[in-house]
C-alpha cells in the first residue's frame, strides 16, 4: 500500500527516533548479483537507526528476530546493520554508507528490508536501488503522518506507532487529582525539540488547569537539580533526551533514569523502555508487540500474501514499584493497564504454604519463644555495641579538642588580654583626681563582654570534652549546630588561612538527636576537610550550607581540597581507613555510625571544579524516626 496518501495526522510519531537523516542519492551502478538459488532460504535485512545501546529498537529488533525464527524453524537468514544515525547524522556519512552497504549485499540482495525508525526508512528509501533493489520494503516505530512528512515511496509498508503523550497526562491526572504543578521535559536535538513542540500542541488544553514550566535547553546536571526541587504536588511528563544544552549524547532511557532517580514528584513517559528507570508509566506501544506485528507482516510478505499498513496497538503500562514509592492509588488505574513489578498477594503466591500453616500454628510456639529470646539478646548486643559507640565518640571528641588546644589558646587570649588591659585603664583613671565616671562604665562595660566572649569559648570546650554513658535525646535546630560548630573551628580555619562560608535556606531544620554528637560529626567533617586543604595552592574555602530537600534536613561541607581519589569514594567512611600520615581512620567512620543511629545517611562526592562535597540527610523531628 502506498504510504503518504489520505492519511489524518496521529498524536506523536516514533517509539524509536531521532533526527530525520535526508541522504544523498547515491548514483553509482551496485555489482551485479549472481544468479540465485531458488531454494534458498529467504533473506532479511533488519536496519536500526541508533546502535545497540538503544533499548526501543533493540527489543523490537529481537522480538522480530524471534517472530521470524520460530516462524519458519530457523529456516531464514536474518542480517542486521546499526547505522548510528543520532551520532553521525551527516549527509557525507550516509552518503559512505549507503555506498559500502550496496557493495556488502551484492551477492546476498535482501528479499526484505525492515527499516526501524524513521531514519532507517529514510535511509532505505535513498539506498534501495542499490542495496536491495527487489525487496520488499517494511518500515516501521514511527505514526503515518510522519510517512507524509518524509514522503516514502509507494509499496512502503508501514507498521506504525502512535505515541499519544495527552493520554499520558490524563494517566497522572488521574492518579494524582490533587497536582497543581505541570513539568514537561525534553533535550536539544532535533529530535527533542520536535518533541517538545508535539507536546505544546497537543497538550495546550490539559496544561491550563496547572502551573505549567517546559523544561528545556538545559544540561542533564540543570534537569538533575530541577527535577530534585519542583514541588511534591508536581506531574512531570518526560519526553526524550538524546542531546543536552551541553551538546553531550545520551540513551533517553538512562538519562530519564538520571532525573527520575533525584525527582521530588513521580515522572511519566510514553515509552515502555522508561519503565524499571524510575518512571511511574504512561500510554505505549510495548517493543516487543512491535516486533511480532513487524515479523507476521514480513512473514505475509515472503509467503506473497497481500499486505496493508497496520497500527501497532498502545496500552497503559505502570510500574507497580513506583505506585508504592509515591503512594499512588491503583484504583485509579484505566481500565486494562498492565502493571509491571507488581508483587502477588501471599495468598495468591502462596496458598498451598498458607494452608498448611494453619495446622502447624502451635508447633511453632518454640520457634517464636527462641526468637523472644534472640532478641533479647540482640537488644542486649546493640546496647554494648551503643556504649562502644559513646566511648569511641569521647575519644574522638577529646582527639578534636587537642587538635584545636592551639587556636583555641590563642582565640582565649584575646578577650583575657583585652580584660586585663581596660582593668588598667580604669585603675589609671581611678588614681586621677578627677576620674572620668562615663568612660570608666564603657571600660567595665567591655571587660564584661571579654569576659562573657571568653567564658563562652570555655563553654564550648567543655561540650567537647563531656562524656556520657547514654544518649541524650532532644530538639534542636540544626542550623543552631553548624553555626557552634564553625565558631568552635573559626580560630584553626584563620590559623591555617581557609575561609569560612555559611549558607543557610531554611529559617529552621528540627531533627531530633544527641546535640554533642550532631556537632561532633560537623567538626569531623570540617576537620577533614581543613586537612584535605593543607597543601591547595588556590583559595582555600570551606562551606557549610544547610537546606530542606525531599523532606530532610540537609547539610553540606564543601571544601576546595584536592578531592578523593575516585576509587577511594566507597572506601573512606569504613573505620581506620585513612591517606593521612597522621589519622587514625575513625573521624569519618564515627561520622557515619553517628548519623546512621538517628536514621539519616552520610556520603562523599567530588565537585567537579575541585575539592570535594560531603552530604549528612537527617530525618525531621516529629517524622518516623528510626528507634534508638
Amino acid at each position: 500500500m502506498a504510504l503518504g496518501k489520505g492519511r489524518g495526522r496521529l498524536r506523536r510519531d516514533g517509539a524509536l527516533l531521532a533526527l530525520l537523516v535526508v541522504s544523498t542519492s547515491v548514483t553509482f551502478a551496485a555489482t551485479p548479483a549472481p544468479p540465485e538459488d531458488a531454494n534458498r532460504a529467504p533473506r532479511v535485512l533488519i536496519l536500526y537507526p541508533y546502535d545497540e545501546r538503544i533499548a526501543a529498537t533493540t527489543v523490537a529488533g529481537e522480538a522480530l528476530r524471534r517472530r521470524l525464527l520460530e516462524a519458519t524453524d530457523g529456516k531464514i537468514d536474518l542480517f542486521s546493520e546499526f547505522l548510528d544515525l543520532s551520532r553521525f547524522p551527516e549527509a557525507e556519512h550516509v552518503t559512505r554508507l549507503g555506498r559500502y552497504l550496496a557493495v556488502k549485499y551484492a551477492a546476498h540482495r535482501p528479499d526484505v528490508v525492515v527499516a526501524l525508525g524513521k531514519e532507517s526508512a529514510s535511509f532505505i528509501s535513498t539506498n534501495r536501488a542499490t542495496i536491495a533493489p527487489e525487496a520488499k520494503i517494511v518500515a516501521a516505530g514511527f505514526g503515518n503522518s510522519t510517512a507524509e512528512n518524509f514522503d516514502l515511496p509507494d509499496g512502503v509498508i508501514g507498521a506504525f506507532t502512535t505515541f499519544d503523550i495527552l493520554k499520558t497526562a490524563e494517566l497522572a491526572r488521574d492518579l494524582q487529582p490533587n497536582a497543581r504543578h505541570l513539568y514537561i521535559l525534553g533535550g536539544s536535538s532535533e529530535f527533542d525539540r520536535s518533541w517538545l513542540a508535539t507536546a505544546r500542541a497537543d497538550l495546550d488544553a490539559f496544561s491550563r488547569s496547572y502551573e505549567t514550566t517546559y523544561l528545556e535547553n538545559l544540561t542533564i546536571e540543570e534537569f538533575i537539580d530541577r527535577a530534585a526541587h519542583v514541588p511534591a504536588d508536581s506531574i512531570i511528563l518526560a519526553l526524550t533526551v538524546f542531546k543536552d544544552r551541553a551538546g553531550r549524547n545520551f540513551i533517553p532511557r538512562e538519562a530519564i533514569g538520571k532525573i527520575a532517580a533525584a525527582a521530588n514528584a513521580p515522572i511519566y513517559g510514553p515509552y515502555e523502555t522508561y519503565i524499571d528507570s524510575g518512571v511511574v508509566g504512561g500510554n505505549t506501544v510495548t517493543f516487543d508487540t512491535l516486533g511480532e506485528t513487524v515479523g507476521d507482516l514480513v512473514l505475509d510478505s515472503i509467503a506473497g500474501k497481500s499486505v496493508g499498513d497496520i497500527q501497532a496497538p498502545q496500552t497503559f503500562i505502570v510500574d507497580a514499584r513506583q505506585l508504592g514509592r509515591w503512594g499512588l492509588t491503583e484504583k485509579n488505574l484505566p481500565a486494562g493497564t498492565i502493571q509491571m513489578y507488581k508483587q502477588k498477594s501471599l495468598w495468591e503466591e502462596h496458598w498451598l504454604a498458607v494452608t498448611g500453616g494453619f495446622g502447624v500454628v502451635l508447633m511453632q510456639a518454640n520457634i517464636i519463644a527462641a526468637l523472644l529470646l534472640e532478641r533479647r539478646r540482640r537488644r542486649e548486643a546493640e546496647s554494648r555495641s551503643r556504649l562502644h559507640l559513646l566511648e569511641a565518640v569521647h575519644l574522638n571528641q577529646s582527639a578534636t579538642a587537642g587538635a584545636l588546644s592551639s587556636s583555641v589558646a590563642h582565640e582565649l587570649n584575646q578577650p583575657l588580654s583585652a580584660i586585663r588591659n581596660n582593668a588598667e585603664a580604669a585603675s589609671q583613671l581611678l588614681r586621677g583626681d578627677s576620674p572620668d565616671i562615663e568612660l570608666i562604665k564603657q571600660i567595665l562595660l567591655d571587660i564584661e563582654a571579654d569576659d562573657q566572649r571568653a567564658g563562652d569559648i570555655i563553654t564550648r570546650m567543655r561540650g567537647l570534652l563531656k562524656k556520657r554513658s547514654e544518649i541524650e535525646l532532644q530538639e534542636f535546630d540544626l542550623n543552631e549546630v553548624t553555626s557552634t560548630a564553625i565558631r568552635i573551628i573559626h580560630g584553626e580555619a584563620e590559623r591555617r588561612g581557609i575561609s569560612l562560608a555559611s549558607d543557610q535556606k531554611a529559617d529552621r531544620l528540627p531533627v531530633r538527636a544527641d546535640k554533642v554528637h550532631l556537632q561532633q560529626v560537623v567538626l569531623n567533617l570540617a576537620t577533614n576537610a581543613m586537612d584535605a586543604m593543607l597543601d591547595a595552592v588556590a583559595e582555600k574555602k570551606l562551606t557549610f550550607a544547610t537546606s530542606l530537600a525531599k523532606g530532610k534536613a540537609e547539610l553540606c561541607v564543601t571544601d576546595t581540597g584536592k578531592g578523593i581519589p575516585q576509587e577511594r569514594l566507597t572506601s573512606i567512611f569504613e573505620p581506620f581507613y585513612t591517606t593521612k600520615h597522621t589519622g587514625t581512620g575513625l573521624g569519618l567512620s564515627i561520622a557515619r555510625a553517628i548519623v546512621e543511629i538517628y536514621g539519616g545517611t552520610i556520603s562523599a562526592e567530588n565537585r567537579p571544579e575541585g575539592g570535594a562535597i560531603f552530604n549528612v540527610a537527617l530525618p525531621l523531628a516529629g517524622r518516623e524516626e528510626r528507634a534508638l
